[in-house]
């Protein structure tokens, strides 16, 4: 597959998730953004409301964000690897991240971020093709075609370990959100 190229297909034609009643939750955001944040896939509140990120675990990457001083309404561009909801919430399957990805590509080509952050090991294992650990890989810029991308924890795990004390995956997430700042500011 060509990251490069639009998809030759229309949505529902590739994807058997779209073929439900599932709504296609494509993006929120700006699509001028220099930060892309790509999450799994939608959850329940995504999908009835249309936009990525926006139930319980949205809003704490919201807050996160905006703790470190990035405009979510300015500066990021949400989406998903997989744009409908799996049934049961359930992780994506290999062919469902295939089917999905030439949106993907297609939407990191229209808004052309020069920072991506993965959440979770999803987004990692699709973007990367492996399954390195997310632990070892979060934090750390990596160069994938001419972008920063960093690995951050998905805030759905932040949700299930709290603990705010230092090395905590939370305490650890809030420092990768001040690289990102950090970044973001070197690119004005």
């Amino acid at each position: 597959m060509n990251k490069n190229s639009a998809p030759d297909k229309d949505f529902s034609e590739v994807c058997d998730l779209s073929n439900s009643k599932n709504k296609i939750v494509v993006s929120r955001g700006n699509p001028f953004a220099k930060l892309m944040i790509i999450g799994e896939a939608p959850g329940a509140k995504e999908e009835e409301l249309g936009e990525p990120f926006v139930g319980r675990s949205g809003k704490l990457l919201d807050k996160l964000l905006q703790n470190a001083e990035i405009d979510i309404n300015q500066d990021v561009y949400f989406c998903n690897v997989v744009k409908c909801r799996p049934p049961q919430n359930r992780r994506p399957t290999k062919t469902e991240i295939q089917e999905n990805l030439p949106w993907l590509y297609q939407q990191i080509k229209l808004v052309n971020p020069e920072i991506i952050l993965l959440v979770g090991a999803t987004a990692l294992e699709a973007i990367f093709k492996n399954k390195s650990p997310i632990s070892i890989l979060r934090g750390k810029w990596i160069n994938w075609d001419g972008r920063l991308v960093m690995p951050i924890f998905h805030p759905a795990y932040l949700l299930r370990n709290q603990s705010k004390d230092e090395g905590t995956p939370m305490s650890l997430t809030k420092s990768d959100f001040l690289k990102v700042k950090e970044k973001i500011d070197t690119l004005k």
